[in-house]
């Protein structure tokens, strides 16, 4: 179920994933995976009429444990979605890019 940085790239580059940034804004703001959609955790499950049953969805977030919750729930609900295996961080660390040009990737905020 879970995806490797290299196959998400394969997969982009074939025009056949649905990526989803599930961070929050800040987070995605920084910098995200090129191609992604950017939904937060808490109103993906909301948005799950707007994607493509019939292609790949990965979800990701910085280290890949908040994005394995709704890969679990989609995948539960029929859909071919996937986790991408140590989120964004695993991405760059594979030397692939980010955007904007020159994007990064923040800390987590912890909230109290």
């Amino acid at each position: 179920m879970e995806v490797d940085a290299q196959r998400l790239k394969e997969m982009l580059d074939a025009g056949e994933v649905q990526l989803v940034d599930t961070r929050e804004a800040y987070e995605a703001e920084a910098g995200q995976i090129p191609g992604s959609r950017h939904i937060e955790l808490s109103e993906v499950s909301a948005a799950a009429d707007s994607f493509d049953r019939e292609r790949p969805l990965v979800f990701y977030c910085r280290s890949g444990d908040r994005s394995s919750m709704p890969a679990d729930a989609f995948k539960e609900a029929g859909f071919d979605a996937h986790n991408l295996a140590g989120g964004i961080v695993a991405w760059r660390d594979a030397g692939l890019p980010l955007e904007p040009e020159g994007g990064e990737i923040v800390e987590r905020r912890v909230h109290h």
